[in-house]
């Protein structure tokens, strides 16, 4: 039995300066709309670090120095592959804030995310980002019919 598994490998960032967070507003078009941290693919040949820089700099303007990886996200699509997000935070950057065609990127308090129109799946994501206790957030379910499952570890 083979062990290797197809791999969608991402990653999502939440840039920090004391209790404000930087999020973005993704547009409809773009897939998986509303208010999130910036991030997204981790191109061939680059490491996972190396794409979470290039992703927010990409999408907001700003240069991360020295993000630190705080846990995982995953879940196993209907086809079998599994999708993995590399969570990181980041309080270390330079540049000039700016949105890109991705949504409208801007500095707000932590304890204003609840009361956004958030992505799917944000709410559960914020708690791997915000509690030290919690590293890896993963969904599941039996089969494709049924709702999916959260597991926080």
């Amino acid at each position: 039995m083979s062990r290797q598994t197809e791999v969608e490998l991402t990653n999502m960032c939440m840039v920090y300066r004391g209790d404000e967070v930087l999020i973005q507003n993704r547009r409809p078009e773009h897939g998986w709309p509303g208010v999130t941290f910036p991030g997204g693919h981790v191109e061939p040949g680059e490491s996972v670090t190396q794409s979470v820089i290039r992703e927010v700099f990409e999408e907001t303007g700003l240069m991360l120095a020295g993000p630190r990886l705080c846990g995982i996200k995953d879940w196993i699509e209907d086809d079998g592959s599994r999708y993995i997000v590399f969570l990181y935070k980041c309080d270390t950057f330079s540049g000039e804030l700016k949105s890109s065609e991705e949504g409208e990127v801007f500095w707000t308090n932590r304890d204003g995310l609840s009361s956004m129109n958030l992505s799917s799946g944000m709410e559960e994501t914020f708690r791997a980002f915000f509690e030290d206790n919690i590293s890896e957030l993963s969904y599941y379910r039996k089969n494709p019919d049924m709702d999916w499952q959260i597991v926080l570890e």
